[in-house]
């Protein structure tokens, strides 16, 4: 490899506000190598990669590139100079075909007109070298996730991107995708290029990166070569001290059946079916695991069983009520509760302070003068009891939520619901962006909810978290619900299967 870094930041400092971000941050990343990032959230991870692609400006320190400083005042700054980033959200055009996709912002031929047959020519090419399998001439809003994330690839590698920055990218993959992905990141190694990989999931870095730099409080705490380190020791690193990295699930014990879901159907604003005669039975004592890719339904059925979107077909019943027709607010009066996905719009209200979002919905029980008044003593404990026991950062819980990261919000709502102790608890995405030292504690905590007798609907597209967590795992796949399974007779690659859709026994006897 090269003496000299292929891309380099130096003292970097970024505040937003009082919040310092990056605190002098330096690193480097090499020529054909991928080099992790891991930190915990609000660590300055992504805060110093978007410094690096042009999306903000530092407010001190250097960007070098090839051994020489330069300036990066956009991502068009960056992208010139043969940086390329791949986001959460995809930025694709859905109507528009995986060429016109790529191709976008570039002239392609010396006429006016595009030259489609050309570019899908070369698109294809550069996909075949790299295997990631796609068909230029498909629509986006016909591929699936992890197609769809190739294509965000190849618009990088059709600019000749030396450098690759790929933000938490298996988090919306099978792991049949996941295993895909990293040979091609071993090809792009291969071929010199250099990827930044982003990502809190410990046992990734450890099976694809050659370096791991790990962040913490805005600061660069070390780098190392992942030969030379193990997932307990960066755990450690990150969070600062040890960690549990699995947890211990006893056999649950489950009681009587606390919800069931009979045939239930929906259709999205657009008139399309989204959930299609789901079956369920879920027991107080025990978590029933929801495994599968994102756009199969997952949202769709956690809003349907809170009264947030309309049925079409079948019914819901808490214990014995049916509350298929009931309002929000009844369904959790009578014992519901819920942690959605997106935190942001629907599981709080960003404009009211920690300490209001903390008790929100339990008004009534944080009152004085015969309920007539909010005991805003009460409250404040309750949110500075949820914040220290979920470690949500926040300078004060004065702060309004809307100003708190995406992860500290999501520990705050989670936190907020477990002190509900409510009959059924549906759970959307719980550790989704959160760092390893939160992952363990609320691992415990809906643990400790399920041994309390709690009956726990979890949705997670995260395969370690189902596997660690749940008791029963059932997969959803365009809208239907496989027979939910004992979590120890079913296996990780049979899980991937199904997430895509495949019959793992079919699978097997094909093999």
């Amino acid at each position: 490899m090269s003496a000299v870094p292929l891309a380099a930041l130096r003292g970097i400092v970024k505040r937003f506000g009082p919040v310092l971000a990056n605190d002098h941050v330096s690193l480097d990343v090499r020529p054909g190598e991928v080099h992790a990032i891991l930190g915990e959230n609000g660590a300055g991870k992504s805060t110093a990669m978007q410094i690096l692609y042009g999306l903000y400006r530092p407010d001190a320190g250097e960007i070098h590139w090839n051994g020489a400083p330069v300036a990066i005042a956009d991502p068009a700054d960056a992208i010139a100079l043969g940086i390329g980033m791949v986001h959460q959200e995809f930025l694709l055009v859905p109507p528009m075909t995986v060429t016109e996709n790529v191709v976008l912002g570039l002239r392609e031929g010396r006429g006016p007109m595009l030259d489609r047959s050309g570019a899908a020519a070369r698109l294809a090419a550069i996909a075949a070298r790299h295997g990631l399998a796609v068909d230029p001439s498909a629509r986006i809003a016909y591929l699936p996730i992890g197609v769809q994330q190739r294509v965000e690839i190849l618009k990088l590698l059709y600019r000749d991107a030396r450098l690759l920055i790929l933000d938490e990218p298996t988090a919306v993959l099978t792991p049949q995708e996941k295993d895909a992905l990293f040979a091609t990141l071993r090809s792009l190694r291969a071929e010199g290029r250099s990827v930044v990989l982003v990502t809190h999931k410990l046992h990734e870095i450890m099976a694809i990166a050659d370096r791991v730099t790990v962040m913490r409080g805005g600061r660069v705490i070390d780098t190392l070569d992942v030969a030379g380190t193990s997932e307990r020791d960066l755990a450690r690193r990150m969070v600062g001290r040890e960690v549990v990295l699995r947890v211990a699930r006893t056999p649950a014990r489950p009681g009587a059946a606390a919800l069931r879901v009979e045939a239930l159907t929906a259709r999205d604003a657009a008139g399309r079916a989204t959930l299609r005669g789901i079956d369920l039975m879920l027991h107080a004592g025990e978590i029933l695991g929801i495994a599968g890719v994102e756009g199969n339904g997952q949202s769709e059925l956690a809003e349907a069983l809170l009264g947030l979107l309309p049925v079409t077909g079948g019914r819901i019943l808490l214990g014995r009520e049916d509350i298929t027709r009931r309002p929000v607010a009844a369904r959790r009066a009578r014992g519901m509760g819920f942690i959605p996905a997106d935190r942001r719009g629907t599981g709080s209200i960003t404009a009211l302070s920690v300490a209001a979002n903390a008790v929100l919905g339990e008004q009534r029980r944080h009152t004085r003068a015969g309920g007539m008044l909010l005991d805003r003593g009460a409250i404040v404990a309750t949110a500075r009891e949820i914040v220290a026991h979920f470690g949500v950062r926040t300078p004060n819980v004065a702060l309004p939520a809307g100003k708190l990261s995406g992860g500290n919000l999501q520990k705050l709502v989670l936190g907020r619901e477990v002190r509900r102790a409510s009959r059924v608890l549906v759970v959307e995405q719980p550790t989704r962006g959160l760092d390893i030292g939160a992952v363990e504690a609320v691992w415990q905590a809906l643990l400790a909810e399920r041994d309390a007798g709690r009956a726990i609907l979890m949705i997670s597209a995260e395969l370690d978290e189902i596997m660690n967590l749940a008791d029963r795992i059932a997969v959803l796949f365009e809208g239907r619900l496989s027979t939910p399974l004992p979590a120890d007779a079913v296996t990780r690659e049979q899980l991937g299967l199904m997430m895509a859709g495949r019959d793992p026994a079919a699978h097997g006897r094909a093999a």
